[in-house]
Protein backbone atom coordinates (compact mmCIF):
# COMPACT_ATOMS: atom_id res chain seq x y z
CA UNK A 1 0.00 0.00 0.00
CA UNK A 2 3.04 2.30 -0.16
CA UNK A 3 3.34 5.20 -2.09
CA UNK A 4 6.73 5.25 -4.24
CA UNK A 5 9.09 7.94 -4.17
CA UNK A 6 8.12 10.38 -7.30
CA UNK A 7 4.11 9.38 -5.64
CA UNK A 8 5.63 10.75 -2.54
CA UNK A 9 7.07 13.75 -4.26
CA UNK A 10 3.84 14.62 -6.12
CA UNK A 11 1.56 13.94 -2.66
CA UNK A 12 3.30 16.07 -0.80
CA UNK A 13 2.81 18.88 -3.38
CA UNK A 14 -0.37 18.01 -3.92
CA UNK A 15 -1.50 18.61 -0.33
CA UNK A 16 0.03 21.83 -0.27
CA UNK A 17 -1.74 23.04 -2.84
CA UNK A 18 -5.17 21.70 -1.59
CA UNK A 19 -4.23 23.33 1.82
CA UNK A 20 -3.16 26.62 0.58
CA UNK A 21 -6.27 26.60 -1.79
CA UNK A 22 -8.81 25.78 0.54
CA UNK A 23 -11.55 28.52 1.18
CA UNK A 24 -11.97 28.03 4.71
CA UNK A 25 -9.93 26.74 8.17
CA UNK A 26 -12.61 23.72 8.28
CA UNK A 27 -11.88 22.89 4.72
CA UNK A 28 -7.65 23.56 5.35
CA UNK A 29 -8.44 20.88 7.91
CA UNK A 30 -10.16 18.27 5.71
CA UNK A 31 -7.60 18.76 2.91
CA UNK A 32 -4.43 17.91 5.51
CA UNK A 33 -6.27 14.60 6.73
CA UNK A 34 -7.19 13.98 2.98
CA UNK A 35 -3.99 14.27 1.46
CA UNK A 36 -1.78 12.92 4.50
CA UNK A 37 -3.64 9.81 4.05
CA UNK A 38 -3.41 9.69 0.28
CA UNK A 39 0.55 10.32 0.59
CA UNK A 40 0.59 7.37 3.10
CA UNK A 41 -1.35 5.09 1.99
CA UNK A 42 -3.97 4.89 4.62
CA UNK A 43 -7.62 4.31 4.48
CA UNK A 44 -8.16 6.76 7.42
CA UNK A 45 -6.54 10.03 8.76
CA UNK A 46 -7.57 12.06 11.96
CA UNK A 47 -6.01 15.70 12.52
CA UNK A 48 -6.37 16.58 16.45
CA UNK A 49 -5.64 20.10 18.23
CA UNK A 50 -3.94 20.07 21.43
CA UNK A 51 -5.83 21.89 23.86
CA UNK A 52 -3.83 22.99 26.21
CA UNK A 53 -6.47 24.63 28.63
CA UNK A 54 -8.21 21.90 29.22
CA UNK A 55 -5.42 18.66 28.54
CA UNK A 56 -7.32 17.06 25.76
CA UNK A 57 -6.49 16.04 22.19
CA UNK A 58 -9.63 17.27 20.30
CA UNK A 59 -10.19 15.42 16.63
CA UNK A 60 -10.98 18.67 13.90
CA UNK A 61 -11.57 15.89 11.52
CA UNK A 62 -12.01 12.46 10.44
CA UNK A 63 -11.27 11.65 6.43
CA UNK A 64 -11.35 8.49 5.17
CA UNK A 65 -12.68 5.04 5.81
CA UNK A 66 -14.59 5.88 9.50
CA UNK A 67 -16.45 3.25 11.71
CA UNK A 68 -19.63 3.57 13.56
CA UNK A 69 -19.06 6.42 15.78
CA UNK A 70 -16.41 8.49 14.11
CA UNK A 71 -18.08 11.73 11.91
CA UNK A 72 -16.04 13.70 9.09
CA UNK A 73 -16.44 17.02 11.47
CA UNK A 74 -17.12 16.09 15.27
CA UNK A 75 -18.09 18.65 17.71
CA UNK A 76 -17.19 16.48 20.93
CA UNK A 77 -14.53 13.58 20.19
CA UNK A 78 -12.05 14.70 22.45
CA UNK A 79 -9.21 12.13 24.28
CA UNK A 80 -7.56 13.53 27.76
CA UNK A 81 -4.28 13.83 27.30
CA UNK A 82 -2.71 11.83 29.70
CA UNK A 83 -4.11 8.68 27.94
CA UNK A 84 -1.67 9.88 25.10
CA UNK A 85 1.04 11.29 26.99
CA UNK A 86 3.44 11.02 24.35
CA UNK A 87 2.60 14.34 22.32
CA UNK A 88 2.91 16.20 25.48
CA UNK A 89 5.58 14.26 27.32
CA UNK A 90 8.22 12.02 25.69
CA UNK A 91 8.50 13.97 22.86
CA UNK A 92 9.05 17.15 24.54
CA UNK A 93 11.54 16.02 26.18
CA UNK A 94 13.30 14.67 23.62
CA UNK A 95 12.65 18.25 21.13
CA UNK A 96 14.57 19.83 24.69
CA UNK A 97 17.45 17.43 24.28
CA UNK A 98 17.85 18.61 20.29
CA UNK A 99 16.02 15.41 19.28
CA UNK A 100 13.30 16.45 16.50
CA UNK A 101 9.61 15.86 16.85
CA UNK A 102 9.72 12.11 15.17
CA UNK A 103 6.61 10.12 13.85
CA UNK A 104 6.04 6.98 14.97
CA UNK A 105 3.93 3.42 14.12
CA UNK A 106 1.79 1.83 16.28
CA UNK A 107 0.19 -1.79 15.43
CA UNK A 108 -2.56 -3.23 16.81
CA UNK A 109 -0.76 -6.84 17.53
CA UNK A 110 2.63 -6.55 17.81
CA UNK A 111 3.19 -10.30 15.74
CA UNK A 112 1.79 -7.98 13.00
CA UNK A 113 4.96 -5.76 13.65
CA UNK A 114 6.96 -6.00 9.99
CA UNK A 115 10.85 -6.12 9.67
CA UNK A 116 12.47 -2.46 10.69
CA UNK A 117 9.03 -0.91 12.02
CA UNK A 118 9.56 2.33 14.28
CA UNK A 119 9.32 1.29 18.19
CA UNK A 120 5.92 2.01 19.01
CA UNK A 121 4.86 4.47 22.46
CA UNK A 122 1.93 2.52 23.24
CA UNK A 123 -0.55 4.69 25.74
CA UNK A 124 -3.64 2.87 24.34
CA UNK A 125 -2.93 3.64 20.84
CA UNK A 126 -3.04 -0.48 19.56
CA UNK A 127 -6.03 -0.86 21.89
CA UNK A 128 -7.83 1.62 19.77
CA UNK A 129 -6.95 0.39 16.46
CA UNK A 130 -7.98 -3.44 17.32
CA UNK A 131 -10.94 -1.73 18.71
CA UNK A 132 -11.91 0.28 15.35
CA UNK A 133 -10.43 -2.29 12.91
CA UNK A 134 -7.57 -1.42 12.11
CA UNK A 135 -4.05 -3.01 11.67
CA UNK A 136 -1.81 -0.08 12.34
CA UNK A 137 -1.56 3.57 12.59
CA UNK A 138 1.53 6.13 12.05
CA UNK A 139 1.11 9.26 14.36
CA UNK A 140 2.83 12.37 13.55
CA UNK A 141 3.36 15.54 15.39
CA UNK A 142 2.66 18.48 14.36
CA UNK A 143 4.74 21.70 15.69
CA UNK A 144 3.78 25.42 14.75
CA UNK A 145 5.67 28.32 16.06
CA UNK A 146 8.17 25.61 18.00
CA UNK A 147 5.38 24.46 20.34
CA UNK A 148 3.10 20.92 19.98
CA UNK A 149 -0.03 22.23 18.01
CA UNK A 150 -1.53 18.90 17.74
CA UNK A 151 -1.04 15.46 15.51
CA UNK A 152 -1.67 13.85 12.53
CA UNK A 153 -2.83 10.17 12.46
CA UNK A 154 -3.07 8.04 9.70
CA UNK A 155 -4.50 4.47 10.01
CA UNK A 156 -4.19 1.36 8.24
CA UNK A 157 -6.64 -1.58 8.09
CA UNK A 158 -6.04 -4.70 9.13
CA UNK A 159 -5.02 -7.50 6.67
CA UNK A 160 -2.38 -4.93 4.76
CA UNK A 161 1.06 -4.12 5.47
CA UNK A 162 1.88 -2.67 7.87
CA UNK A 163 3.49 0.96 8.47
CA UNK A 164 7.28 0.58 8.03
CA UNK A 165 10.41 2.76 9.84
CA UNK A 166 10.29 5.08 6.19
CA UNK A 167 6.51 5.46 6.68
CA UNK A 168 7.11 7.38 10.04
CA UNK A 169 10.23 9.28 8.52
CA UNK A 170 7.89 10.36 5.64
CA UNK A 171 5.39 11.10 7.78
CA UNK A 172 7.35 13.85 9.67
CA UNK A 173 7.79 15.31 6.39
CA UNK A 174 3.68 15.38 6.06
CA UNK A 175 3.54 17.09 9.14
CA UNK A 176 5.70 19.49 8.73
CA UNK A 177 3.56 20.60 5.20
CA UNK A 178 0.53 20.22 7.42
CA UNK A 179 1.75 22.58 9.50
CA UNK A 180 3.13 25.45 7.12
CA UNK A 181 -0.52 24.82 5.94
CA UNK A 182 -1.84 25.59 9.15
CA UNK A 183 0.28 28.37 9.66
CA UNK A 184 -1.25 30.12 6.45
CA UNK A 185 -4.30 29.57 7.67
CA UNK A 186 -4.24 30.89 10.58
CA UNK A 187 -2.61 34.24 8.83
CA UNK A 188 -5.59 34.71 6.59
CA UNK A 189 -7.80 33.84 9.29
CA UNK A 190 -6.79 36.69 11.25
CA UNK A 191 -6.92 39.05 7.95
CA UNK A 192 -10.37 37.78 7.47
CA UNK A 193 -11.03 38.42 11.45
CA UNK A 194 -9.19 41.77 11.13
CA UNK A 195 -11.33 42.79 7.83
CA UNK A 196 -14.47 42.30 9.59
CA UNK A 197 -14.19 43.66 12.92
CA UNK A 198 -13.83 47.06 14.93
CA UNK A 199 -10.92 46.62 16.86
CA UNK A 200 -11.81 48.90 19.63
CA UNK A 201 -15.23 46.87 20.81
CA UNK A 202 -14.71 43.52 19.44
CA UNK A 203 -18.06 43.69 17.33
CA UNK A 204 -18.62 43.26 13.64
CA UNK A 205 -17.97 46.56 11.38
CA UNK A 206 -19.89 47.70 8.75
CA UNK A 207 -18.37 45.37 6.26
CA UNK A 208 -19.40 42.35 8.08
CA UNK A 209 -22.91 44.08 8.47
CA UNK A 210 -23.01 45.22 5.04
CA UNK A 211 -22.52 41.16 4.14
CA UNK A 212 -24.82 40.07 6.29
CA UNK A 213 -27.67 42.10 5.54
CA UNK A 214 -27.35 41.62 1.64
CA UNK A 215 -27.49 37.59 2.48
CA UNK A 216 -30.35 38.09 4.77
CA UNK A 217 -32.65 40.31 2.54
CA UNK A 218 -31.88 37.66 0.07
CA UNK A 219 -33.43 34.92 2.60
CA UNK A 220 -36.37 37.31 3.32
CA UNK A 221 -37.26 37.60 -0.21
CA UNK A 222 -37.13 34.02 -1.23
CA UNK A 223 -38.84 31.89 1.89
CA UNK A 224 -40.33 35.64 4.37
CA UNK A 225 -37.83 35.42 7.12
CA UNK A 226 -37.94 37.94 9.81
CA UNK A 227 -35.30 40.53 8.87
CA UNK A 228 -34.33 43.34 11.60
CA UNK A 229 -31.94 46.13 11.83
CA UNK A 230 -31.67 48.53 14.68
CA UNK A 231 -29.37 51.26 14.35
CA UNK A 232 -28.20 52.84 17.67
CA UNK A 233 -26.46 56.55 17.98
CA UNK A 234 -24.96 56.91 21.55
CA UNK A 235 -25.55 59.53 23.25
CA UNK A 236 -22.98 62.14 24.61
CA UNK A 237 -19.89 60.93 23.41
CA UNK A 238 -18.90 64.30 21.92
CA UNK A 239 -19.14 66.06 25.27
CA UNK A 240 -17.38 63.16 27.18
CA UNK A 241 -14.35 63.49 24.31
CA UNK A 242 -14.55 67.39 24.52
CA UNK A 243 -14.69 66.78 28.82
CA UNK A 244 -12.44 64.35 29.43
CA UNK A 245 -10.42 62.89 26.49
CA UNK A 246 -10.71 60.63 23.73
CA UNK A 247 -9.18 57.71 25.85
CA UNK A 248 -12.51 57.81 28.28
CA UNK A 249 -14.92 58.80 25.53
CA UNK A 250 -13.39 55.11 23.96
CA UNK A 251 -13.76 53.65 27.18
CA UNK A 252 -17.64 54.38 26.95
CA UNK A 253 -17.64 52.79 23.50
CA UNK A 254 -16.21 49.49 24.69
CA UNK A 255 -18.79 49.18 28.02
CA UNK A 256 -21.81 50.12 25.33
CA UNK A 257 -20.48 47.58 22.69
CA UNK A 258 -20.93 45.11 25.97
CA UNK A 259 -24.00 45.74 26.26
CA UNK A 260 -25.09 45.79 22.95
CA UNK A 261 -23.37 42.47 22.78
CA UNK A 262 -25.53 40.88 25.85
CA UNK A 263 -28.41 42.32 24.37
CA UNK A 264 -27.89 41.15 20.85
CA UNK A 265 -27.53 37.33 22.76
CA UNK A 266 -30.81 37.23 23.78
CA UNK A 267 -31.96 37.11 20.06
CA UNK A 268 -30.69 34.08 18.09
CA UNK A 269 -28.04 34.04 15.79
CA UNK A 270 -28.19 38.06 16.39
CA UNK A 271 -25.15 40.41 14.98
CA UNK A 272 -23.71 43.26 17.19
CA UNK A 273 -21.84 45.47 15.23
CA UNK A 274 -20.10 49.23 15.36
CA UNK A 275 -20.61 51.33 12.49
CA UNK A 276 -18.26 53.72 13.16
CA UNK A 277 -17.98 56.78 15.35
CA UNK A 278 -21.03 56.93 17.68
CA UNK A 279 -22.95 54.36 15.75
CA UNK A 280 -23.55 50.90 16.35
CA UNK A 281 -26.60 48.18 15.14
CA UNK A 282 -27.71 45.13 15.44
CA UNK A 283 -29.01 42.27 12.78
CA UNK A 284 -31.27 39.53 13.44
CA UNK A 285 -32.50 37.01 11.14
CA UNK A 286 -36.02 35.15 12.07
CA UNK A 287 -36.73 36.48 15.70
CA UNK A 288 -40.09 38.70 15.86
CA UNK A 289 -40.43 41.78 15.34
CA UNK A 290 -41.94 42.08 19.13
CA UNK A 291 -38.95 40.29 20.40
CA UNK A 292 -36.09 43.05 19.45
CA UNK A 293 -38.32 44.78 20.61
CA UNK A 294 -38.08 43.64 23.69
CA UNK A 295 -34.39 43.28 23.58
CA UNK A 296 -33.81 46.82 22.49
CA UNK A 297 -36.15 48.09 25.21
CA UNK A 298 -33.88 46.95 27.64
CA UNK A 299 -30.32 47.92 25.56
CA UNK A 300 -31.88 51.65 25.90
CA UNK A 301 -32.73 51.06 30.01
CA UNK A 302 -28.86 49.57 30.47
CA UNK A 303 -27.30 52.16 28.34
CA UNK A 304 -28.88 54.75 30.33
CA UNK A 305 -27.66 53.77 33.72
CA UNK A 306 -24.05 54.41 32.27
CA UNK A 307 -21.87 56.87 33.96
CA UNK A 308 -20.67 57.89 31.09
CA UNK A 309 -22.32 59.09 28.29
CA UNK A 310 -26.11 60.12 28.00
CA UNK A 311 -28.04 57.32 26.56
CA UNK A 312 -28.91 55.78 23.59
CA UNK A 313 -31.22 56.49 20.33
CA UNK A 314 -32.06 53.75 18.99
CA UNK A 315 -34.41 53.44 15.28
CA UNK A 316 -35.24 49.62 14.35
CA UNK A 317 -36.83 48.67 11.07
CA UNK A 318 -38.01 45.18 10.70
CA UNK A 319 -40.15 43.41 7.59
CA UNK A 320 -41.99 41.82 10.46
CA UNK A 321 -43.80 45.17 10.47
CA UNK A 322 -45.93 47.34 7.93
CA UNK A 323 -42.91 48.93 5.96
CA UNK A 324 -43.42 48.16 2.69
CA UNK A 325 -41.71 46.07 -0.06
CA UNK A 326 -37.62 45.21 0.90
CA UNK A 327 -35.75 44.62 -1.85
CA UNK A 328 -32.48 45.52 -0.54
CA UNK A 329 -30.31 45.92 2.38
CA UNK A 330 -30.01 49.74 1.70
CA UNK A 331 -34.29 49.83 2.15
CA UNK A 332 -34.14 48.98 5.80
CA UNK A 333 -31.25 50.77 6.33
CA UNK A 334 -32.96 53.96 5.57
CA UNK A 335 -35.91 52.80 7.15
CA UNK A 336 -33.81 52.08 10.82
CA UNK A 337 -31.87 55.16 10.27
CA UNK A 338 -34.60 57.34 10.03
CA UNK A 339 -36.35 55.79 13.10
CA UNK A 340 -33.14 56.45 14.85
CA UNK A 341 -33.52 59.99 13.62
CA UNK A 342 -36.55 60.41 14.91
CA UNK A 343 -35.65 58.52 18.39
CA UNK A 344 -32.49 61.00 18.80
CA UNK A 345 -34.79 64.29 18.01
CA UNK A 346 -37.77 62.94 20.53
CA UNK A 347 -35.11 62.27 23.23
CA UNK A 348 -37.35 58.79 23.08
CA UNK A 349 -35.85 56.52 26.24
CA UNK A 350 -36.44 53.77 24.30
CA UNK A 351 -36.64 52.63 20.40
CA UNK A 352 -38.45 54.25 17.77
CA UNK A 353 -39.99 51.49 15.42
CA UNK A 354 -40.73 52.17 11.84
CA UNK A 355 -44.07 50.81 10.67
CA UNK A 356 -45.01 51.65 14.27
CA UNK A 357 -44.54 55.05 14.05
CA UNK A 358 -46.28 56.90 11.30
CA UNK A 359 -43.79 59.70 10.59
CA UNK A 360 -40.87 57.12 9.98
CA UNK A 361 -41.55 55.92 6.32
CA UNK A 362 -42.54 59.63 5.36
CA UNK A 363 -39.14 60.69 6.52
CA UNK A 364 -37.12 57.81 5.11
CA UNK A 365 -39.02 58.63 1.58
CA UNK A 366 -38.96 62.10 1.93
CA UNK A 367 -36.47 64.62 -0.13
CA UNK A 368 -32.81 64.52 0.96
CA UNK A 369 -31.82 66.21 3.81
CA UNK A 370 -30.44 69.90 3.60
CA UNK A 371 -27.16 70.46 3.35
CA UNK A 372 -25.23 70.44 6.94
CA UNK A 373 -27.83 68.51 8.47
CA UNK A 374 -27.02 65.99 10.23
CA UNK A 375 -29.64 63.61 9.06
CA UNK A 376 -29.01 61.25 6.47
CA UNK A 377 -30.37 58.09 5.32
CA UNK A 378 -27.06 56.08 3.78
CA UNK A 379 -27.25 54.78 0.43
CA UNK A 380 -30.35 55.68 -0.48
CA UNK A 381 -31.10 57.83 -4.10
CA UNK A 382 -34.40 60.78 -3.00
CA UNK A 383 -37.57 58.98 -3.08
CA UNK A 384 -36.45 56.09 -1.01
CA UNK A 385 -36.42 53.51 -3.62
CA UNK A 386 -36.76 49.28 -2.25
Amino acid sequence: MGVDGDGRLRATVALAQAMASAPTETESWRAAAQGAREALGGSFAALSVWERECGRLKVLVNAGQRVDGEVEFPEDETYPVHEFPEIAEFLHERWAGGGGPNAWVEVAEPAGRGPGAAPGYGHGRAEALRRRGRGSCVVAPIVLHGRAWGELYVARPRGVPVFEADDADFATVIASVVAAGIAQTERLEEVRRLAFTDPLTGLANRRAVDMRLDEAIGRHRADGVVVSLVVCDLNGLKRVNDTQGHEVGDRLLERFGTILSVCGAKLPGAVAARLGGDEFCLLTVGPTADDVIEAVGELCVRAGELDLGEGVACGIASTGDPIGEVGSARRLFRLADAAQYRAKAARSRGPVVAGRDGAVIRLADGPPPRSGTRRRFRDAPPGGGP
